[in-house]
């Protein structure tokens, strides 16, 4: 069960694989949210996120021969590169069930680390059936991601540096999946400060804990959809549900949206990456409804691979109107495109995209279509330009449109 001296001992034992997380105090976010604002950067560690602590610690606890019949486990990537790194580091065999949607650097990294990798379900659920079949029929010992006290407590060890380093701490904000991180968080918090509060974040695409806390009991989600890869879990553990119940003191969800623009913040004020399930406390960070507490946001991981992140740059620009496309006709005639392209110019806009289609009417002298992609300073710099073609003229449309 969990208990002081069990995260005592897990706090000890983890030293020996985890790096040193300090907290980073955010002058930006604490000014958005009216709070002070403490960063946990989980995504530091070795394996790119804080599931090396329970992995590590669980594997500590097995017998030599539970070690010896080999370890497999299901996982969306942080949990996989967590048990492979810590079972290489036992000298044990590794098996991995990886949803088919996983990234592939979470993929590859896992990999790397001396684990086989077995690509099965379109999500962690279905993947995790599928590990406990193979654990049954190969003999092999499971490694829960989350739904075993063992493995919360180490997760835990989170919580024992932060109270350490911030005795003062007045809120703790943690991502959930399945739940593993928030119980170890939670209960050694309450255990050392019954007063910190600790609030659980989760995708609204993959509220499995708001609609569990609503029934009272475990429920599972007809289905999941979210950018939070790490956090798509249909059901949190039911044998952690006690403890989340009891320590848990408030559930926010955040949208999908948000997590894109959290990443361009997280980027741009602190240089650093953040995959969006670990981003879920700093999107969280804007709906809190307190002001002048100290509060600490769980970075819980960064493993994001490149595709992923350019995509959530592009949607992140063009939310804060920072990129926008107008469309506009013109006469097909010379001298049009290069009006245009001054217009913007002399706005201090940059243009990063022209698509001119001459087909777009019989009639080309009356109408030819250009459509603009253009780089501005932000939504005021944008209606600027859109004024300044717009007293020229050529009526623009501002239209949605990805590069």
């Amino acid at each position: 069960m969990l208990t002081l001296d069990a995260f005592e001992e897990a706090t000890e034992v983890v030293k020996k694989v985890i790096t040193e997380t300090g907290l980073m105090y955010s002058d930006y976010f604490s000014e958005q949210c009216g709070n002070k604002v403490y960063l946990k950067p989980e995504n530091m560690q070795k394996t790119g996120a804080y599931k090396i602590r329970g992995a590590y610690y669980k594997i500590s606890t097995l017998s030599e021969e539970e070690r010896k019949r080999g370890l497999i486990t299901a996982s969306a990537g942080n949990h996989a590169q967590g048990v492979a790194y810590a079972a290489k580091s036992y000298g044990c065999k590794a098996v991995i069930v990886m949803p088919t949607t996983t990234p592939l650097m979470k993929v590859n990294r896992t990999k790397s680390y001396g684990a086989e990798v077995v690509l099965y379900g379109d999500v962690y659920d279905e993947a995790a059936d599928y590990a406990q079949k193979l654990a049954e029929e190969k003999g092999y010992t499971f490694i829960h991601p989350f739904d075993d006290p063992v493995v919360a407590t180490g997760q835990g060890t989170i919580a024992m540096e932060i109270v350490k380093e911030l005795p003062l701490v007045d809120y703790i904000l943690v991502p959930v999946g399945g739940g593993g991180l928030a119980t170890g968080v939670s209960t050694l918090a309450k255990m050392l400060n019954p007063k910190i509060r600790i609030i659980a974040v989760e995708p609204a695409g993959a509220s499995c804990l708001a609609a569990s806390f609503e029934a009272g009991k475990p429920v599972t989600l007809d289905h999941v959809s979210t950018i939070a890869d790490g956090t798509a879990v249909k059901t949190p553990g039911a044998k952690i549900f006690p403890y989340l119940q009891k320590n848990i003191d408030e559930v926010i969800t955040v949208e999908d949206d948000e997590l894109v623009v959290a990443f361009l913040d997280m980027v741009e004020n602190h240089k650093m990456v953040a995959e969006n399930s670990g981003l879920l406390t700093v999107a969280a960070l804007k709906h809190l409804q307190v002001k002048n507490k100290k509060v600490v946001a769980i970075i819980s991981g960064g493993n994001m691979d490149i595709i992923t992140m350019s995509s959530v740059v592009q949607h992140g620009l063009i939310q804060r109107e920072r990129i926008f496309t107008v469309s506009t006709l013109l006469p097909d005639k010379p001298g049009e495109l290069v009006n245009v392209a001054s217009i913007i110019a002399r706005e201090q806009g940059n243009v990063i995209r022209l698509d001119h289609n001459q087909f777009v009417s019989i009639n080309r002298n009356a109408a030819v279509e250009l459509k603009i992609t253009i780089e501005a300073f932000g939504p005021d710099h944008k209606r600027k330009i859109i004024s300044a073609l717009a007293e020229e003229g050529y009526n623009p449309k501002v239209i949605s449109v990805l590069m």
